[in-house]
């Protein structure tokens, strides 16, 4: 369960604890004067005793009012300085303010935002979508224990004069949120429940019923039509590749190639014959983080209406070791034709990822293509968790990705493709291979380069590693490790920013 959020003009004065926004000082801002006023001088009190808050940027202290107050706490919010208070700062502090409530055994919070702080109606509506993205919690496995009388944060009401401007915004943005949140979910499922039937029929409960067309190859369909890279990957385990097609159709009239992106989505990697260590190798369950960027893409778009016609293919697959598994030293055909030497079943990702470009591009003659996958170890290696290594053929596309992930905080940063590394995926025995001749160097870009084989020339097309964007730490217990959903909010403002019919 996530919080549920809501505007208003003038305080409700139903929640349990007001915050008030303080500005880098701990003068009164005319929100806070008015509480002092109700509060008989409390704040005047507090404010005066307390050494610690000063109203620097994250500074949080909740204290419990007197009785007879119109709130049972009040929670002193530190901003920053008031001119630096931009849309991204407010959605850091939004999460920053979540956290800091998270587990206090508080279940409702009012916040007051000052008609003279610059764009309060944006500002409102982006701490608001960081209090939300704060508030994502995957808790489908775990059971409530009898003792556990906690209360948890449900609902957070923002007062802002201009709240019919900030409801706008957030609704925009939460169309946005529901599809990282799925996103999320769909990489932190475990394995025994998201096989590639499973997250299949899942993808077309979500969103054929919000208007989004889906087409579900199964592993018949495309050994018919010739998905040997593909098909060889999940030959060693029980449960069937599949491939989907979702196509969203926002702009009928429209009679321009769509947009094309495919995703990566190993649902569980054991590396297959060419075994993966057994440390560390329950994260691979998220080794399907670039499938589940398309599809909440798609249910970005599909929520929010968007204008464009886009198409999203997922190849869904399970890499294990039997004795049906591909081995090193196979030869397999693609889709496109070209014979594929496999020297190492552990680079699965690109095999997978060459018969869906190769498909979409036949079937849909895109005007551009992005893929997105956790393909690498060697680009977490060079960027750790920061930025997203993009590997584009399109100097105009780069700047578009670029400009769409600085203002969204999805970072990213370009890597280069060259022929050298091209010629070196070239095979000796057949057309390529799915390891570079010159050993692991340039790894992240020697599987790039792979992946370029399987682009028709001319086509703009962008490969995102998200290997060491797709998941991420967390400070919390219960679950160390956690999909981020990114992709999402990148590619959707990608899209609204320069190809969405306005």
């Amino acid at each position: 369960m996530t919080v549920n959020i809501s505007f208003s003009k003038a305080p409700h004065k139903k929640a349990e604890a007001a915050v008030l926004c303080f500005y880098d000082s701990k003068d009164q801002a005319p929100s806070v004067a008015s509480m002092n006023y109700e509060f008989s001088g409390f704040l005047d009190h507090v404010l005066k005793k307390t050494k610690s808050f000063k109203g620097k940027n994250g500074q949080i202290e909740i204290l419990m009012l007197p009785e007879g107050a119109p709130y049972n706490y009040v929670i002193l919010f530190g901003c920053g300085k008031k001119e630096d208070l931009d849309k991204d700062a407010a959605e850091k502090l939004g999460g920053k303010l979540f956290a800091a409530l998270d587990g206090k055994n508080i279940e409702t919070v009012e916040l007051l935002i000052d008609n003279d702080v610059p764009n309060s109606g944006e500002i409102a509506a982006y701490l608001a979508t960081g209090f939300k993205l704060r508030s994502y919690k995957f808790e489908q496995y775990q059971t409530k224990k009898a003792d556990d009388d906690s209360v948890k944060i449900s609902e957070a009401n923002f007062v802002v004069f201009d709240s019919k401007i900030s409801e706008q915004i957030y609704t925009e943005q939460l169309c946005v949120i529901d599809g990282m949140f799925f996103a999320r979910d769909l990489v932190n499922e475990p394995p025994n429940e998201l096989y590639p039937d499973a997250y299949a029929k899942r993808i077309r409960d979500e969103l054929k019923p919000l208007g989004v067309e889906i087409e579900i190859f199964d592993d018949k369909k495309m050994k018919k039509l010739g998905m040997g890279a593909l098909m060889a990957v999940g030959q060693g385990s029980d449960n069937a590749p599949r491939m989907v097609i979702m196509r969203w159709k926002g702009d009928k009239n429209s009679t321009d190639a769509p947009l094309a992106f495919v995703g990566k989505g190993v649902t569980f990697d054991t590396g297959g014959i060419s075994l993966k260590p057994g440390a560390g190798m329950e994260d691979m369950k998220m080794d399907m983080g670039g499938s589940a960027a398309v599809v909440g893409l798609m249910m970005a778009l599909a929520r929010r209406k968007a204008k464009v016609n886009v198409v999203g293919v997922v190849g869904l697959v399970e890499n294990m070791p039997s004795a049906r598994a591909y081995r090193p030293a196979d030869i397999v055909k693609s889709y496109s034709g070209k014979t594929i030497e496999v020297l190492n079943t552990d680079a699965e990702g690109r095999l997978v990822l060459a018969d869906a470009l190769s498909y979409v591009q036949d079937v849909y003659k895109p005007s551009l293509i992005v893929d997105l996958a956790t393909l690498t170890g060697a680009m977490m290696m060079a960027l750790g968790h920061e930025y997203c290594g993009t590997f584009v053929t399109d100097n105009i596309l780069w700047e578009q990705m670029d400009n769409a992930g600085k203002k969204t905080g999805e970072r990213l940063w370009r890597m280069p493709l060259d022929e050298v590394w091209k010629k070196d995926m070239e095979g000796t025995i057949s057309d390529v291979q799915n390891m570079a001749k010159s050993g692991r160097w340039a790894g992240a870009c020697t599987a790039a380069a792979f992946l370029w084989h399987f682009i028709e020339d001319g086509t703009p097309w962008a490969h995102m590693d998200i290997a060491g964007t797709a998941w991420i730490k967390s400070d919390r217990d219960t679950y160390p490790k956690f999909g981020t959903g990114f992709g999402v909010r990148v590619l959707d403002r990608l899209i609204a920013e320069n190809y969405e019919q306005m």
